[in-house]
Order: C-alpha cells, then structure tokens, then sequence
C-alpha cells in the first residue's frame, strides 16, 4: 500500500470487531437481528455507530489512512455499510480476541507501511455530544505524541458522575506539550465499586473514552513488555502482510486478552492523559445507558417508546 503524496506519518485505526453482547438484546430489536451496537442504527438520523465514528473523525485522519480492524462473522453487516473502503483497509480478524489483539492486528498493518507512524485508535461504538472539541483534541493528541517521545497520549473525558462501568485515569503532573492540557498519568482505575468511584469523581479524575495516540514504535515496545507470549505471536506479521491463513494460526493459539487491564494498567508511567473537559462521552454500554444519551442530548428515536412499553417502563417525553 503506497503512502499517501505529501502527507506526514498520521494514521488512524478504528476498531470495530466487538461483539456488543450486552447490548444484544436492544440490537436485536431495532435492527431484527444479531449485529453488534456498531452496525446498528442507535443514534441520530438512523446513522449507525461506526457511521458516526467515520465521520467524526474524517476531519482529523485521512481516509486513505484509516484502518478498520472487524471480525470475520461480521462481514454481513460490515459489508454493505463500508463498501467504498478499499480491501487493503479492512483487518479482518478470524474471530474476536479482544482489544488487545484487534490492536496489534492494526499496529502490524500499519507498521509494514510505515515504521515511523504515529497511530489514533478510535473505538466505533461511543458517542459524543461535543464532537468538535474532539476533533480538535486528536490533533493536539497527534502533536503531544510526537512531541513526548515513548509516551502514548490518552484522551481523558471530565467524569460528571460515580459511573462504576468505565474506567477512570488519574491525572499526575503536568507535561509541556498538550497546551497545559496534558498531564502523566499516575494510576488507572477499571470499573470501580461505587464508594471509589465517588471518591475518583471526587479527586477529579478522568473517565477513559480509550482513544488512544503514539508511535507504533511505542505502542509495540508497550505490548512486548506487558505481554511478551501475545507479541511474539503476531510479530511476524511486523514484516510480513497476513495471509487469511497465517491470521488463523495466531488466532487459533491466542487468548481473548483486554488492552487496558494488561497494557495500560501495567504501565501507567508511560501514558499521558489530554483532558478535554466534557465531552458529552458515552460508550453506550449497556441499554440503560444508550436510554440516558439520547435523553440527555434530546436525540429523537423512532424505536425509544416502543423499547420502553416492551420493558415495560411508562413512556417518556421526547
């Protein structure tokens, strides 16, 4: 895949190979079948998530340099929606392994094309009600990641409530790039129990949207360290382009594995956060939450009523 002409070393991934078990049976009743949140018209204008997660971000990576990493069972629904994206673009997994994976499926591809890339990883399945103010936190992400060399820079949201579902950073001293905006980060915190996460809230600390920046190089040595067996299996594809049958071999051999509990957690004096304030962020996790969203940024729904009598909870204004 040649580069782009004139262009810099700013790629961007987006993942979107999760399953959305949790949120399988809301899926399943707007859309009328199996797939993941991602393909699955929730939000505003009956545009899907990772419609969404397309063009929020087309303003800050190229689309000639964006990646999309899916799972192989997934082409029915993935097919269609990303039709006009060329075959050289789409990483698709075997099977879902988990964030780790899908990551060092999207640092591989992109590695071989340009050892010098500083890389976004997107996840397509949140939402936000303040999408500018993202965009313009990729590009000071993209700036800070080049800049602060060995550090991989994390976009941190204002955390407005307890929330036990996501995970939470806690922001250290402040860094010179980002602006005064970017800070070390001291210590993660996944998914605490309700009393810590009134406390984290009340500390100040930041929820993790997991969009994440650095350099390939850096992300690489971050996943060597933290898990080595994980990387060896999928270094040979650093040199090489993946055959759909060497992609079975790693898959076949691999644990399901999270990014944030083994990389993240493991190297937190290696990450910077870039708090961006309030974001209006949800990763519309659970029907619950995906409810609360559209309330809460007035986002008109043609199935929102119907799903409420089906769960039998009275109807809403709205």
């Amino acid at each position: 895949m040649p580069m782009s002409s004139g262009s810099n070393h700013r790629w961007g991934v987006i993942l979107a190979g999760g399953d959305g078990e949790r949120l399988r049976r809301l899926t399943r009743f707007i859309a009328g079948d199996d797939r993941p949140k991602q393909f699955c018209p929730l939000l505003e204008g009956g545009r899907t998530l990772l419609e969404g997660t397309r063009n929020r971000i087309n303003s800050a990576v190229a689309a000639d340099r964006t990646f999309y990493v899916l799972t192989r069972n997934h082409q029915p629904f993935f097919g269609p929606e990303l039709a006009d994206v060329p075959d050289s673009r789409l990483i698709i997994q075997p099977s879902n392994r988990g964030t780790l994976a899908a990551i060092l499926c999207g640092l591989a591809r992109i590695f071989q094309v340009d050892p010098d890339a500083v890389i976004a990883f997107f996840p397509s399945d949140h939402h936000y009600s303040r999408e500018e103010v993202l965009v313009q936190g990729i590009n000071a992400g993209f700036a800070a990641a080049e800049a602060v060399c060995g550090s991989v820079v994390l976009v941190g949201a204002k955390a407005l409530s307890p929330e036990t579902g996501y995970g939470y950073i806690e922001p250290g001293a402040q860094l010179p790039a980002g602006n005064g905006k970017l800070r070390r980060v001291e210590k993660f915190w996944e998914k605490p129990a309700p009393d810590l996460a009134e406390d984290l809230l009340k500390q100040g600390c930041l929820w993790n949207t997991f969009v994440m920046l650095g350099r390939a190089r850096t992300f690489l040595s971050l996943i060597e360290n933290a898990v080595p067996a994980l990387y060896r299996a999928f270094e040979p594809m650093l040199s090489t382009p993946a055959s759909r049958a060497i992609l079975e071999e790693i898959y076949n051999q691999i644990p399901a594995a999270d990014f944030s509990k083994l990389v993240l957690a493991n190297g937190p004096g290696q990450m910077a956060v870039l708090d961006l304030g309030d974001l209006g962020w949800s990763d519309l996790g659970d029907p619950q939450r995906v409810i609360a969203t559209l309330s809460a940024h007035g986002i008109p729904s043609p199935w929102r009523q119907l799903w409420l009598r089906e769960m039998g909870i009275a109807p809403v204004a709205g």
